[in-house]
């Protein structure tokens, strides 16, 4: 599982001379110095691999240099696929995989979405598998059974968003306070080949929360049950 660790094997960008004093220190400088002080959302390497999903790695590098506390753009399909989910139910899968599963990838937080970074074809082939176990959306792509169950029929797992080849998705800035708004990373990339989670995994931790979730109490009448037999009589009318 990825975490906010301080990378001590990627400390610095390409292989020229480190900044002398008095010039601006580059982008994995400034990462370093604040894994140095356990306050970096992302390691040197965890931006190497960021970038590498780019398809011109150096050139987003040297915007992230020129702007690290911007937002960028990274598409999906070669380094990564992403998994979309409303963040109740991305917060108890997290909870699973990371206390009865094999732990998770990097996660961001956007727009009361929570993204879960996947392994490529996750997002081809998640959707898939639920509905094959029958917890997927329903016919025409609507919700099957309630989450809560609500509906009688069981919990069912939300529609998710899927995010693979030929999308991209909004990655948090490489550095960020803790009260910035917008998005930002839960378990931020550490290394240059973070673990990440493939369908089968997701899949798991998707039915286990569905299945965690208790099921509606029985309403209890005072009333006796009706008579579906029973005439019904207009007394509105008197003569």
């Amino acid at each position: 599982m990825t975490a906010w660790l301080p990378d001590e094997t990627t400390l610095h960008h390409g292989d020229g001379p480190r900044p002398r004093a008095g010039e601006d220190a580059d982008l994995f400088a400034v990462l370093r110095e604040q894994a140095g002080n356990r306050t970096a959302q992302v390691t040197a390497a965890g931006a190497a691999w960021l970038a590498g999903a780019a398809a011109y790695p150096r050139s987003t590098l040297a915007q992230w240099e020129s702007h690290p506390s911007a937002p960028g753009v990274l598409p999906c399909g070669s380094a990564f696929d992403v998994v979309n989910v409303p963040t109740l139910f991305g917060r108890r899968m997290l909870e699973h995989l990371w206390a009865d599963g094999p732990g998770s990838g990097p996660v961001a937080a956007h727009r009361g979405r929570m993204l879960l970074f996947a392994s490529p074809g996750t997002a081809q082939r998640l959707p898939s598998l639920l509905d094959w176990e029958e917890w997927g959306a329903g016919p025409g792509g609507r919700p099957g059974r309630d989450p809560l169950g609500s509906d009688g029929g069981g919990p069912k797992v939300p529609p998710l968003l899927c995010h693979g080849a030929g999308d991209a998705v909004t990655v948090p800035p490489l550095t960020c306070g803790p009260s910035t708004s917008g998005p930002r990373w839960l378990v931020a990339p550490d290394t240059r080949t973070p673990w990440l989670p493939g369908p089968d995994v997701l899949l798991w931790a998707c039915v286990r929360v569905a299945r965690s979730v208790p099921a509606p109490a029985p309403r209890i009448s005072i009333f006796p049950p009706l008579d579906q037999g029973a005439k019904v009589y207009d007394v509105s009318r008197r003569r």
